[in-house]
């Protein structure tokens, strides 16, 4: 016997005591997105309020030690996951308040970056002849620059160019692809999911009808894939460059392709609905904990004081499968929360 059912507690019921007890946390990371999970508005004056304490969080104050780093360190981009381009995504996973102009020149370096000759040419951009409407490159960069662009309230004149130029990219069945073999001919899950979220988010803010339709092809795409498994034989999609484990397990906090993303990705987009999402929507409901929380399955960082490959200034949280960890605790309950709001149509 478990826990919750000890104390005569369903597992909803579990995950509700947990969520209010989140809500009541110092932190204000988690009192924030566990207080919206509770019901407060997005739009009060007392979520501003508490989305403006997210600044002074202890991990907001460890993202932001980006800005201790010498010159040569902070001059590489995408450096993973200590750069100005993965710090201003994590800020953005946060709910980081929005419109802090100390952030504008981060988000200067990596539109700097983006634009650049270097970032045109081989190896991140490639064209073939004959592959004109296969444009190789990791579209997640992009898709990532647009989306918390946006979150953080720091779009750019250049925002809208990425957009269209990464639209433009779209392969002929929806996605986007870095793979450079001259026989890939199919769009990549793994690149795919975050230009879709990022387009969703800049077509949403700015009622961009372009965006909006390129981010549901996307979706289409990967719901014939029921989001997870190959059409062909049901076998787990697991892209060759992912490693393990595969996207089954929860990876965090830095998010390519796996169930709780891509669920992520269907829930801004509204189409969790859609009865191609229940077997994903069951595996991750699966996963819940006795406590009525979700474990970090697959760590995607390392904690590190310094500048380390793969790691993170910050700490997001225990990891192991017996374990709850509360950030991706509140990501699973509000894509159950809004499946629960969107009722399937079968």
């Amino acid at each position: 016997m478990d826990v919750s059912e000890a104390f005569g507690l369903t597992p909803q019921a579990a995950s509700d005591q947990l969520v209010a007890a989140l809500a009541a946390s110092a932190d204000p990371v988690l009192a924030y997105r566990a207080s919206l999970l509770a019901g407060l508005r997005p739009q009060s004056a007392e979520a501003t309020a508490m989305r403006s304490q997210i600044a002074n969080s202890p991990m907001a104050q460890a993202l932001l030690r980006v800005f201790e780093q010498d010159a040569k360190t902070r001059h590489h981009t995408y450096r993973k996951w200590q750069g100005p381009h993965w710090t201003l995504t994590c800020l953005a996973m946060i709910d980081y308040p929005p419109a802090d102009q100390r952030l504008r020149p981060l988000v200067r370096q990596v539109h700097d970056w983006m634009f650049s000759k270097h970032f045109l040419e081989s190896p991140l951009t490639a064209i073939y002849p004959g592959q004109a409407d296969r444009v190789r490159h990791c579209a997640s960069m992009d898709g990532n620059a647009i989306w918390y662009s946006v979150r953080l309230g720091l779009e750019e004149d250049r925002t809208r160019e990425l957009v269209d130029r990464l639209i433009g990219w779209q392969w002929p069945d929806g996605g986007w692809n870095c793979d450079k073999r001259l026989e890939a001919s199919h769009s990549s899950f793994q690149e795919s999911l975050i230009p879709a979220r990022g387009l969703w988010a800049y077509g949403t803010a700015h009622d961009y009808a372009p965006a909006l339709e390129a981010a549901q092809r996307v979706a289409d795409l990967v719901l014939q894939r029921r989001l997870l498994w190959h059409h062909s034989d049901g076998s787990l999609i697991v892209p060759e460059w992912s490693g393990k484990p595969g996207p089954d397990r929860i990876h965090y906090p830095i998010q390519f392709f796996d169930v709780l993303f891509a669920l992520q990705v269907m829930a801004d987009l509204g189409r969790l609905d859609d009865p191609r999402c229940a077997d994903a929507l069951a595996l991750l409901e699966a996963k819940r904990l006795p406590d009525g929380g979700f474990s970090l399955e697959a760590p995607t960082t390392t904690t590190a004081a310094k500048v380390t490959s793969r790691g993170s200034y910050a700490d997001w949280g225990p990891s192991g499968l017996r374990t709850s960890n509360p950030l991706v605790t509140l990501a699973v309950l509000d894509v159950m929360r809004h499946a629960a709001d969107r009722p399937s149509l079968r």
